[in-house]
């Protein structure tokens, strides 16, 4: 077995099974580590705005490549979506909310490097992920003048071998093959990809399964001001 057939014909599982049994026991042993261990109480500089570009970004563009690998070929063209449109959403959705994304995870790298009181407070982990997270990003940014190209010469058939093989892996038949066409800027973010499901088990990045849906419905909290209440 070559390189490329390990890389998309054997890593995709090992780094899903890593996910999801990983997920489960940490879970299961280490349920005190399970949490997003906010750094909000340490500093509030630029914190907000950082999270809430890198969070929509990132909800954004996770959704957007499920829906976009994900969706069999035939289903885009029963809507008559046609291949090129496709690609273009694709391009167009990828780039702004890869920037947006891109933008706050850059506001919140610097502030996790190189805020005294948030750096002594971070995992070597917390350091690790949020930069392997941009280097992805940055990798599949990367893609996006490369579609351009192929769009501009009306050719979709990287955008359907990526989803191929997406659909192939899903469906347990791995066809490393199907990116053998593939330009070589695609299968490295690939790879970066795939490594975080790898090594989402290790970090802070369990708490996306406890994603606090009932946080918008949850009733206001009193808060009484300390100072106020020393006066009275």
């Amino acid at each position: 077995m070559n390189l490329h057939n390990f890389l998309y014909g054997v890593y995709p599982y090992v780094a899903l099974s890593v996910f999801l049994l990983g997920s489960l026991l940490r879970f299961d042993r280490e349920q005190y580590t399970w949490k997003s261990d906010s750094s909000q109480l340490l500093s509030k500089a630029n914190m907000r705005l950082g999270s809430n570009l890198f969070h929509v970004g990132i909800i954004a563009i996770f959704f957007g490549h499920a829906v976009g690998l994900l969706t069999p070929h035939s289903w885009f063209q029963a809507l008559g979506i046609s291949d090129m449109a496709h690609q273009m959403v694709a391009i167009w959705a990828g780039s702004i909310f890869g920037v947006m994304c891109l933008i706050g995870g850059a506001i919140l790298w610097v502030r996790r490097m190189f805020n005294a009181r948030v750096s002594a407070a971070s995992r070597g982990s917390d350091k690790f992920i949020l930069s392997w997270l941009l280097i992805t990003l940055i990798l599949g940014l990367s893609t996006i003048p490369v579609s351009i190209g192929h769009a501009n010469h009306d050719n979709p058939a990287v955008m359907i071998a990526l989803a191929e093989w997406v659909q192939s892996i899903v469906y347990l038949h791995p066809d490393p093959s199907l990116l053998n066409g593939v330009d070589t800027i695609f299968k490295v973010h690939l790879f970066f990809g795939m490594t975080v499901f790898l090594v989402f088990p290790f970090t802070r990045m369990v708490h996306v399964w406890s994603a606090p849906f009932g946080y918008v419905k949850r009733p206001y909290q009193i808060v009484r001001s300390k100072r106020k209440f020393l006066k009275s």
